[in-house]
């Protein structure tokens, strides 16, 4: 028996209706437009992640960034000469003159006729007042005058002086002499009395203790922090006046 050999519209109807889909690698191929194809001229199957059409497909292309400017370089320290970069600048010359508000070109001039540099002394003020001087031998009076500010500073530190609640009078005095060479120096003083045993009992005479100890401090320290209990201690801290 003869088959008739289906028409061209035929065949391309059955094409059309995907029932024998070829696979791409075990793959479903997707119907994309020969002229898509023509013009990219890649072969491309957007399922298969070994495909170059899958790694190009614009779902899982890499995100673009837009390219910012970096920042402008701050530099350290004050402006000098052309990096300051205003209309006019109230001018002080090399002997401490007052100049008034003049150019920036009409200022650079002149620290340039001086052999010297125009400094910027104050930047918030309006105009900002520059002067001529040596950068350099500014530069290193400035340093020094820092480092003799670093050593005058006086570092506070809190000096701990332990006591017992029997404490005889010999090293209550040794204790106490401790206690005026700190405040001498300037620092402040910790009074740790702890209890051990059964002195917890009797907390009154550790109370009595750091009374005396305010009383003989009162000439040259205060009172920060009054007698506290912290556990198995009682602590109170001293300043100088």
């Amino acid at each position: 028996m003869f088959r008739r050999k289906p028409s061209s519209d035929q065949g391309d109807r059955a094409a059309s209706a995907g029932k024998a889909t070829p696979s791409c690698g075990g793959y479903a191929k997707v119907a994309i437009n020969p002229a898509v194809l023509a013009t990219t001229g890649v072969d491309i199957c957007p399922d298969n992640p070994d495909s170059v059409g899958f790694r190009n497909s614009r779902e899982f292309a890499p995100i673009r960034r837009p390219q910012r400017s970096q920042a402008p370089v701050q530099k350290d320290g004050q402006r000098i000469n052309e990096d300051i970069r205003v209309r006019e600048v109230h001018l002080i010359d090399k002997d401490g003159a007052n100049l008034g508000t003049i150019p920036i070109a009409d200022a650079l001039a002149k620290a340039l006729d001086a052999g010297l540099d125009l400094v910027e002394i104050s930047p918030n003020a309006v105009p900002p007042i520059c002067k001529i001087l040596d950068y350099g031998k500014y530069r290193f009076q400035e340093q020094k005058k820092q480092a003799e500010a670093r050593k005058k500073q006086k570092v506070v530190e809190v000096k701990e002086i332990k006591l017992r609640p029997m404490i005889d009078d010999h090293d209550y005095q040794v204790k106490m002499r401790s206690m005026e060479r700190f405040f001498e120096e300037g620092d402040k003083v910790k009074v740790t009395l702890r209890f051990r045993g059964r002195e917890m009992a009797h907390q009154e005479l550790g109370t009595r203790l750091l009374n005396r100890v305010k009383d003989d401090t009162t000439k040259m320290a205060k009172i920060e922090s009054e007698p506290r209990m912290e556990g198995r201690q009682m602590v109170m801290i001293l300043t100088p006046r």
